[in-house]
């Protein structure tokens, strides 16, 4: 919690970075009435007693806005420490209305929201403090301070402000990453985008993206979406799999799906890394299904028996190849090999397992 009763340097400080910055800070003066009282509040042990008196603070400087902000947001932690997240989300968004600049409280905020599992609210509140931390340096420049001196005072405001950025960015992530329906994770992600530019969550982000609109059935979105984010990043290896995956299912596609599942085997040919393997298994998975579609069999079942053999620890990933070569093999009337793989497939809990059942028993049948 930043102490905001400041020594009288502090203060001149302070109001000079008031005149640039959105982060505008509760700033209360040593000495004064309200300082004193904030002293004595401070001095007292028992955290009952301390939320009777910053209660009455806020009702003495009702006139008061930093004051009341400041015991409101105190209110707040108080609040959290008792455990009781909706008084503590009540206070904080008070100071919040007399201090909605404040990159501390909206901190405190998403904070909060995030002990009471409120994504919606952590995303609404992380994309309002990027927005304080990133109008630091396009705040335009005093015409009486030199250039050099400008970039020292917007570095230095960085630097203090960063580490909230830095949580409200990781906070927003993790709101993203844990929200189920695809709609609402996707208007997530596309407030979170502008608001933290070069994330260091963005291939998560581009990931969780792709998904999402695959989820939707949204295939046009698939594209223009990850298509934007394979030019800003042409090696990508979850990108180009996801597109590979989608195109895969458009047959005026599939020479798009080749191309990004191709460039992903030859991009992982000499790794040993275990989620590279995994990686090449799944792009030969693509390239046989689309050959499967394309009635070209013998390269089909040789995609999927090499994506079979590299999927072996993702079971899932395994399922699918499985049961797509069981189906190339039922295709060539090898009946024996096909009934082997989709047994396999079928005895894998996912989503392919009721399919491999259907088919399994379809070219069992057969001959009898």
């Amino acid at each position: 919690m930043r102490i905001t009763r400041q020594l009288v340097l502090a203060i001149i400080l302070t109001f000079a970075f008031a005149a640039w910055s959105q982060n505008t800070r509760i700033v209360i003066p040593a000495g004064t009435p309200a300082d004193k009282d904030l002293a004595a509040i401070a001095a007292e042990p028992d955290a009952q007693k301390r939320i009777a008196l910053y209660t009455d603070f806020i009702q003495k400087y009702a006139n008061d806005k930093a004051a009341s902000a400041y015991g409101e947001w105190q209110l707040s932690q108080l609040y959290v420490s008792a455990g009781d997240t909706a008084k503590a989300m009540e206070h904080c968004d008070k100071a919040a209305e007399l201090y909605p600049n404040d990159l501390d409280i909206v901190v405190s905020q998403a904070s909060i929201a995030q002990a009471m599992k409120d994504d919606g609210k952590v995303v609404d509140d992380a994309v309002h403090g990027a927005g304080i931390f990133n109008a630091i340096a396009a705040q335009p420049k005093p015409a009486d301070v030199s250039e050099e001196d400008w970039k020292s005072r917007v570095a230095d405001e960085q630097e203090s402000s960063r580490s909230g950025y830095d949580f409200l960015e990781t906070a927003a992530y993790n709101a993203i990453a844990a929200e189920q329906d695809p709609g609402k994770r996707m208007t997530y992600i596309e407030a979170f985008t502008p608001a933290f530019p070069k994330s260091k969550f963005e291939p998560q982000i581009t990931q969780l993206a792709l998904y999402s609109l695959q989820q939707l059935n949204q295939p046009q979105r698939v594209e223009a979406y990850g298509e934007k984010a394979l030019a800003a990043n042409p090696d990508s290896i979850p990108i180009l799999l996801m597109l590979a995956n989608a195109y895969s299912e458009d047959a005026r596609q599939a020479a798009k799906a080749v191309t990004y599942a191709n460039k992903v085997i030859a991009l992982t040919a000499t790794s040993t890394d275990k989620n590279q393997k995994l990686s090449a298994g799944v792009a030969h998975s693509t390239l046989g299904y689309v050959y499967l579609k394309q009635d070209k069999l013998t390269s089909a079942v040789a995609e999927l028996k090499t994506a079979v053999g590299l999927l072996q620890d993702d079971p899932q990933a395994e399922q699918a190849a499985l049961f797509r070569l069981g189906y190339a093999y039922a295709k060539q009337n090898r009946k024996a090999e096909s009934v082997a793989a989709l047994q396999k497939a079928a005895a894998i809990d996912g989503p392919y397992q009721a399919p491999a059942k259907q088919m399994l028993a379809k070219v069992s049948a057969v001959g009898k």
